[in-house]
């Protein structure tokens, strides 16, 4: 596949996985009633039903990275080539910041806002790097095989994420940058973000050493 139709195959996926997740919290804490247990339940259910549409569809396209995280992981193994890292991440956080919009005018809410929702502290951190380490060993562990089932592997381990993650799972540095923008069910404070992201990139990292002692194929370079 050519560097353009990959980059847009990353943009539109972050696009709807970053618009999934703030949306559904959205309507997920308005139908609620107060019960942030239902809204948790909904906004993880979601995500993972559209995690698993998009890398079915987009993965033969593009790797489904739709993270930096993933990305910054493959490039280390060798499975990213080096000099379309950054076209990646730039394609996600173009994508991500476009879904904030979309769905704040969906929702008939403020285009440009500010999360005040603090999430920080050691637990918040630690769970960060833990969900990230997991969801890179995932994605190793899917490679090679067919999108849908390397798809509901990688949904099912998201939706679990956000319920075994004291911080229920970002796991993604894009839609942590993203979510510092919605104050929202799913928002995050932007002083706290950049903790979030130095966790979830040494969990990547982790877990992409980890990926080596456990599938030890060889890696391959674009």
């Amino acid at each position: 596949m050519t560097l353009p139709r990959r980059l847009a195959a990353e943009a539109i996926g972050s696009f709807f996985l970053f618009a999934a997740v703030i949306g559904s919290g959205i309507m997920a804490e308005r139908l609620a009633g107060g019960n942030v247990a239902i809204a948790l339940l909904a906004n993880s259910i979601a995500t993972g039903a559209i995690l698993f549409v998009l890398i079915a569809v987009l993965a033969p396209l593009s790797g489904a990275h739709f993270n930096p995280a993933v990305s910054v992981a493959l490039a280390l193994r060798g499975r990213l080539a080096g000099r379309d890292l950054a076209p990646y991440i730039l394609a996600q956080l173009a994508g991500g910041l476009l879904a904030v919009l979309a769905t704040h005018a969906m929702f008939d809410l403020a285009l440009l806002q500010w999360s005040a929702h603090a999430r920080t502290g050691p637990g918040q951190w630690l769970a960060e790097g833990m969900a990230t380490f997991g969801l890179v060993l995932a994605v190793f562990g899917m490679a090679g095989r067919p999108p849908a089932e390397a798809g509901g592997v990688i949904a099912l381990y998201i939706v679990a994420a956000y319920w075994f993650a004291a911080s229920t799972s970002f796991a993604n540095p894009a839609i942590t940058l993203a979510r510092s923008l919605t104050d929202s069910f799913s928002g995050i404070a932007r002083a706290d973000v950049p903790a979030f992201v130095v966790a979830q990139l040494v969990g990547a990292a982790l877990g992409a050493l980890a990926a080596r002692l456990l599938f030890p194929a060889p890696d391959v370079s674009r």
